[in-house]
């Protein structure tokens, strides 16, 4: 019985140390199964971080803030093509061959071209920039450039608009910004055979990507050298490559080398920010994000599927349908409706960038001038309620926008909200609210999420009705 109880003794102690060595090793396989699951996991997420790692200077964040306090500028759009007066995809629409095409160097002759008058226009109606279409996607070059033939030094007028441009602008004190296509219908290392553009134009070749870029490198060096300083380039045709926009797949068909190209500008001038008229989320090392023919948080066009993002936000809206010069469109935006966008891109914490399409002869056309210059009467007066604002505390709605600096909040009414009450988030004084428009008495009480405005009195004058509320310090 004795020795019975002594196997039985020893057969416990056996059961526990393999048990408890059982458990060790099996704590030990989890141990290192989280070790090389966050390991794993670490290498993903710091591979990540890196790959989408931009570090911008301390010059270009600044000309981000001073982009965003900007709020207004003068797209141009403008080249050869507008001879044939029916915008700038006009090549691409009539599916003209491109040495068809290039007969347009001995007819393009801006005679009335005048810089001075350019800003002069964009100037007084308050703009603050401008952004001139150097080279469009019909590949003509609108500077002497030295790595193409195709260019307008090349024309009867033999001289170079954008050097004349970069002088006035300076002289004005108007900042300067580059359109520049990534797109090509005429050259023949552009690969076109994966576009979605550019098959009627009459190239035979399948494209040289390494050559194109090099060409691409060599003409924004030329133009961030030559034209002092820049305040950004605006590419545009990374989509030709692409699905169309609101596809699931938006992957690009060629890798642009982007981090060659936007190294480049950043290495030769660091305060000049990039944008990409992708239609995408914003890819690294770029700089701002821009909206094409809509505010950010719209997709009237069918363009915009994209968030907008942290980054500085521009809308780029035409003044009639057309970008490019187009004899037949006058379906003109009024003036009310130009002032609504830009306060609407404001109070979307956007800049507006609204495009001109002069005439072939170099003149802006006159429906352009006379609905700006009325648009520089209202900036005069009511300019400080959107210049250096960031976007207000309530989101926008049909009816209206909120625009805000460190002192004031402005609300902006373009009609009646429904029930004729609004509360505007946030602390404020108690006994300041100025309607600027027009001298009338508002009711208003202090609540506990903001301030309530009741408006079922007010009377609405012009574009924009606008009450300044005093924050409370």
């Amino acid at each position: 019985m004795a020795a019975l109880k002594a196997a039985i003794f020893v057969l416990k102690i056996v059961y526990l140390v393999s048990l408890r060595n059982y458990i060790f090793s099996f704590t030990i396989k989890i141990f290192n199964m989280k070790n090389c699951l966050f390991t794993l996991l670490s290498i993903l997420f710091f591979g990540l971080v890196n790959a989408q790692t931009y570090q911008p200077s301390s010059a270009n964040l600044k000309s981000r803030t001073d982009f965003q306090d900007r709020k207004f500028g003068m797209f141009i759009h403008w080249g050869a093509s507008s001879v044939l007066g029916d915008g700038e995809w006009v090549m691409e629409n009539k599916g003209i061959n491109k040495d068809d095409y290039k007969k347009l160097l001995k007819v393009f002759n801006p005679v009335d071209f005048d810089a001075a008058k350019w800003v002069s226009t964009a100037k007084n109606a308050g703009m603050k920039y401008i952004v001139f279409i150097t080279r469009h996607h019909d590949g003509f070059s609108n500077w002497d450039t030295k790595f193409s033939d195709w260019k307008i030094t090349n024309t009867h007028y033999k001289q170079d608009p954008l050097k004349q441009l970069a002088a006035e602008c300076k002289k004005q004190g108007i900042q300067l910004g580059l359109y520049y296509s990534t797109l090509d219908w005429s050259r023949e290392d552009y690969p076109f055979t994966t576009g979605r553009t550019g098959q009627k134009s009459g190239r035979t070749s399948k494209g040289d990507y390494a050559s194109y870029l090099k060409f691409m490198k060599n003409q924004l060096t030329e133009l961030l050298t030559n034209y002092g300083p820049i305040s950004c380039i605006w590419f545009d045709g990374h989509w030709d490559q692409t699905n169309v926009e609101g596809s699931a797949d938006r992957t690009s068909r060629i890798d642009w080398k982007y981090d060659e190209i936007y190294g480049l500008i950043h290495k030769l001038q660091p305060a000049t920010m990039i944008g990409n008229n992708h239609h995408m989320d914003p890819i690294k090392g770029e700089d701002f994000q821009m909206f094409e023919q809509d505010l950010p948080g719209n997709n009237s066009a069918g363009l915009n599927f994209q968030s907008a993002s942290v980054l500085p936000l521009e809308s780029c809206v035409t003044m009639n349908d057309s970008w490019g010069f187009r004899i037949t469109d006058h379906k003109y935006k009024t003036f009310n409706e130009v002032i609504r966008t830009l306060v609407g891109a404001a109070g979307r914490n956007s800049n507006l960038l609204l495009n001109v399409g002069p005439m072939p002869n170099g003149e802006i056309q006159k429906e352009f001038r006379d609905t700006l210059a009325a648009v520089g009467n209202w900036t005069k007066q009511y300019g400080h309620t959107i210049y250096g604002t960031r976007g207000g505390p309530m989101k926008p709605e049909k009816w209206g926008v909120t625009t805000q600096d460190d002192k004031y909040v402005y609300l902006h009414l373009f009609e009646k909200p429904e029930n004729g009450i609004v509360i505007v988030p946030g602390k404020y004084n108690a006994v300041q609210l100025t309607a600027l428009n027009k001298n009338q008495s508002i009711s208003f009480e202090l609540v506990q999420a903001g301030i309530k405005i009741n408006l079922n009195n007010i009377e609405l004058s012009g574009p924009d009705t606008i009450l300044k509320i005093v924050k409370l310090n």
